[in-house]
């Protein structure tokens, strides 16, 4: 051991009686405090970068997959009361079937109070197209129910939106069923 060492030496020896002694306890239990903490807020701080990350992950995928200048999205709503009680929607475009969906109560209860629903999100070149949505449910008089909408329509450069509307007619006393163009 040099003469240099020995000031590190000693402080090592006094550090190491002192907690033997458990006279310098307090203190380090203090900075154990501290440390957990920072522990804890530097926890906090991953998990928020985290949760932003995912965030745009999500939006960056939603781009891939669906650019704006490709991009169809088709939307369900409701406005009716007893004429109808909508159980599913199938969709096809250009012929294919893009979407089958089974409504629960809840969400039925949700369409109902104003809620609109994304159906359908895709991609579509453009030019025209013609989408057929097939409504199932139970009609006037708890009736089965299966009624068709068709649309044609064109996609030009950017994103197109159309909403599937379900109303009731109070003249016909039966629903109707609507496809419109957003803008």
């Amino acid at each position: 051991m040099s003469t240099k060492d020995f000031p590190d030496t000693a402080r090592c020896l006094l550090l190491t009686a002192l907690l033997c002694c458990g006279i310098g306890a307090p203190a380090l239990a203090a900075d154990d405090e501290a440390a957990d903490a920072r522990l804890d807020k530097d926890i906090q701080s991953i998990k928020q970068e985290l949760m932003d990350l995912n965030r745009e992950l999500f939006v960056l995928e939603e781009e891939l997959l669906a650019p704006s200048d490709t991009q169809v999205a088709i939307f369900v709503s409701l406005d009716l009361g007893e004429f109808f009680a909508l159980d599913s929607v199938q969709l096809t475009l250009d012929g294919k079937v893009v979407a089958n969906y089974l409504y629960t109560p809840r969400e039925i209860e949700a369409l109902r109070r104003g809620g609109v629903q994304r159906l359908y999100l895709g991609n579509l070149k453009g030019g025209e197209h013609e989408l057929v949505a097939y409504f199932t449910g139970k009609g006037p008089r708890d009736r089965d129910y299966k009624r068709g909408a068709t649309v044609k329509f064109t996609k030009e450069l950017g994103p197109k939106y159309l909403e599937l509307k379900i109303v009731d007619s109070q003249g016909k006393q039966q629903p109707d069923f609507f496809v419109q163009e957003w803008e």
